[in-house]
């Protein structure tokens, strides 16, 4: 079964039950809802979560880092560089996109999703997506290098069309993040991952783009040691919400700015934004189903 891929999820009320207003917020942190949504278009902070009708809400986390941000302005430290210290914290405590994702955007769906169906998706994102967005900004995580291998080329093609593209796995001979190519061409910035970091244990294919937003991420499910390798299990999020593929790109490069890729920093700075409203095109959408289905028809049994 593929993942919904309704533009609008609503959140469920027992989630919606937990979620502050920009009403509580304000009282909370005793910073003017005015002030509040002046620092959400301008520095992308704090970032809510929406409803179906576009209003917001926010995590008991978010009072915390409001706090923090009121502290240090107090303190004499620009707000600018209050609240980007701030999102870089945020970043640094979520280092895996699907936790991300579940803690943001806690109505996205989750799928239980073979690993076939995860290539044929991740495929289908990458011709469909990321080499069709005008200069997308592109991740990829493969958790171990053999996994890239295959994938190599393929990356390196999407590296000259995207405005910046990285590949995270263990790269075991690789030392420190580098831009690998063929020949003279450029290609994506290898992120070399400790088996430690979570990322290193996720799948992830994001393309951050204002005309087609797309992310994929999964994690295995523990205890599959004896499952041929197509059909291990995997728990999935598909979405194409700007905002919430926005939250998995800024988790990335928060990710490739820790491992010493100098390229992550002006990509953090980038991010740092909220996307554009709208949704992505629904043509392309259903351009990439129909690949799925092609992909898993040629593929699924192998």
């Amino acid at each position: 079964m593929l993942p919904s891929m309704n533009m609008v999820s609503r959140i469920p009320q027992e989630v919606e039950a937990n979620l502050l207003t920009i009403g509580a917020l304000a009282e909370r942190t005793g910073v003017s809802q005015a002030t509040l949504r002046a620092w959400e278009q301008r520095h992308g902070f704090p970032r809510p979560r929406r409803l179906e009708g576009g209003h917001r809400r926010y995590l008991e986390s978010d009072v915390a880092a409001v706090d923090r941000v009121v502290r240090r302005r107090d303190a004499g430290v620009r707000l600018d560089v209050a609240i980007a210290d701030a999102l870089a914290e945020e970043t640094r405590e979520v280092p895996s996109v699907y936790a991300e994702l579940r803690r943001q955007h806690p109505h996205l769906p989750v799928q239980r999703l073979h690993k076939r169906t995860l290539l044929a998706l991740s495929w289908a994102i990458e011709d469909e997506f990321c080499a069709k967005a005008e200069r997308a900004l592109l991740f990829g995580a493969f958790q171990k290098e053999r996994h890239y291998a295959p994938a190599r080329a393929r990356w390196e093609e999407l590296a000259l069309v995207s405005r910046a593209a990285f590949a995270f796995a263990e790269f075991p001979d690789l030392g420190e993040p580098r831009v690998i190519g063929s020949g003279a061409r450029p290609g994506p910035v290898l992120v070399p991952l400790p088996p430690e970091e979570a990322l290193a244990r996720e799948w992830a294919v994001i393309c951050d783009a204002v005309d087609l937003p797309v992310a994929l991420t999964a994690w295995e499910i523990p205890g599959q040691r004896d499952v041929p390798d197509r059909e291990r299990l995997f728990e999935s999020i598909l979405t194409v919400d700007p905002v919430a593929v926005r939250d998995a790109a800024r988790t990335c490069a928060g990710v490739a700015q820790r491992a010493g890729a100098a390229a992550a920093a002006p990509v953090l700075y980038e991010l740092a934004d909220q996307p554009p409203g709208g949704v992505a095109d629904l043509v392309s959408v259903g351009a990439m189903l129909g690949r799925v289905l092609s992909y898993v028809d040629r593929y699924g049994g192998a």
